[in-house]
């Protein structure tokens, strides 16, 4: 229920102070690459005597600095992201819209999966002409998903504390045993 309630507290935030939240991800992000820059030095050069070590070397190397330039540049990290997002959307969108051609003399509905891909492309396109609102789209994104994460693990944690009152009132002393 504390990771719900954390969760629905971290959607609010988002929601209600955007560039705030903007940049607090993008610092977040910052630090996830120099930790994992730093695992990839250190596991590089744990195993510098075995043949490509020097690739994890040079991955921490090249975290270490995406990582450095996030946090010192954090909406350029955010814009970066978010053109990554639209670029993926566009990929994934046109893979879709192939799969459906080429699939559509062995299953039906085939115009389903098009579609997908159709508005997958045009949300990739809308975030890279407009990476102002796809910032904040993203960002609703997560607050959302965040505050719903959050009231479903408040709505689990209520029902697995009455599961766990029933059976702690059915094996207590003086409790009707079966």
């Amino acid at each position: 229920m504390v990771r719900g309630a954390l969760a629905i507290l971290f959607g609010l935030f988002c929601l209600l102070f955007p560039p705030a939240a903007i940049v607090g991800l993008a610092t977040l992000f910052g630090i996830w690459l120099i930790i994992d820059g730093v695992t990839a030095l250190g596991v590089g050069w744990a195993s510098r005597k075995q043949q490509n070590s020097w690739l994890l070397v040079l991955e921490g190397i090249l975290g270490l600095v995406a990582g450095f330039l996030s946090i010192v540049w954090p909406q350029i990290t955010a814009l970066v992201l978010v053109f990554f997002v639209g670029w993926w959307a566009i990929v994934t969108g046109a893979l879709e819209v192939w799969g459906a051609i080429r699939l559509r003399e062995q299953i039906t509905g085939e115009f389903w999966m098009a579609l997908a891909g159709v508005i997958s492309i045009l949300f990739g396109v809308y975030v890279i002409l407009f990476p102002g609102a796809g910032i904040l789209s993203v960002l609703w994104l997560i607050a959302v998903f965040s505050i719903a994460f959050g009231v479903s693990l408040i709505a689990l944690g209520w029902r697995l504390r009455g599961i766990n009152e029933r059976h702690q009132g059915q094996f207590a002393p003086g409790g009707s045993n079966p």
